[in-house]
């Protein structure tokens, strides 16, 4: 009999994690997996004492990851049913799911319980050698913990993010010497990220990118992401990104620098009433 519990402490999924991301056939979104899904609730499918799988929820009721290992006596689509159709009392009530099309397995769990879905972004992996001459005039300065404030005004008056959420979040990036920022005349016009994964996707940087809206259509997008594109390539890794399905401007700047939109992550929405 399969019981789902309530995960504590995520370094207890770790095998299970590894699991997960070597049954995709590609790199999976790193904003995704990496900032989203550890802030999400876990739940851990135990037989008997046994650890054989797990899922996490956000907080809007959506299921960010569903695995269930080969060694589980239970039938994934039972399961996954399960919990989609709001039937178990400890996971609770659930809207849908998001998910790439990297994730096949968990990709046709979620077809199976789908009422309709939409394309949330696409997924963009470096396909051609990276060319330097398309950044070679452009300068991206490595971020320095003093120039904190800066980056978390510029990002939430061109983007809107949170002020809180980008102290930390760019805080850390300074940190781990992944965020830069392009400078003229002592304005910053845009900010580069280049990820680096600690485990399950090292052999990829995942990139990401601001451009100032007053800058915008200018060609410093291309100029940026080819920079970082290049930082990547230095290290000797491949360039992924994504960016939403709306985001026609970026999707070109991408495609120019290389990168193809491989993949989709898609949102799904489930029509099931929990069951009385």
């Amino acid at each position: 009999m399969l019981v789902i519990k309530p995960i504590e402490e995520l370094e207890e999924i770790n095998e299970l994690k590894k699991q997960y991301f070597e049954q995709s056939t590609a790199p999976l979104d790193g904003m995704w997996h990496f900032g989203f899904v550890p802030m999400s609730s876990h739940y851990g499918f135990y037989e008997g004492n046994l650890l054989v799988g797990y899922c996490c929820i956000n907080d809007d009721g959506y299921i960010l990851q569903f695995y269930l290992s080969e060694s589980a006596h239970t039938q994934p689509r039972e399961l996954f049913n399960l919990i989609a159709e709001q039937n178990s009392s400890v996971i609770g009530s659930i809207k849908g799911a998001f998910v790439s099309t990297a994730e096949p397995r968990y990709l046709s769990l979620c077809l199976d319980n789908s009422s309709s879905f939409k394309v949330n972004a696409l997924m963009y992996q470096q396909v051609a050698p990276f060319d330097s001459k398309s950044a070679i005039d452009l300068e991206l300065v490595l971020a320095g913990q003093e120039q904190l404030p800066r980056f978390v005004e510029f990002a939430t008056k061109n983007i809107g993010a949170p002020a809180e959420w980008l102290s930390g979040y760019f805080g850390n990036l300074i940190e781990r010497k992944e965020l830069w920022g392009y400078w003229k005349g002592g304005a910053l016009l845009a900010t580069g990220e280049c990820r680096l994964f600690d485990k399950y996707q090292t052999k990829y940087a995942d990139l990401g990118m601001i451009v100032a809206e007053s800058e915008r259509g200018q060609g410093i997008a291309i100029r940026v992401l080819s920079r970082l594109v290049g930082l990547a390539n230095e290290r000797g890794l491949l360039a992924i990104c994504s960016t939403e399905s709306s985001n026609l401007g970026a999707q070109k700047a991408i495609h120019r620098a290389g990168l193809r939109p491989l993949n989709r992550i898609i949102q799904i929405e489930f029509d099931h009433e929990p069951s009385t």
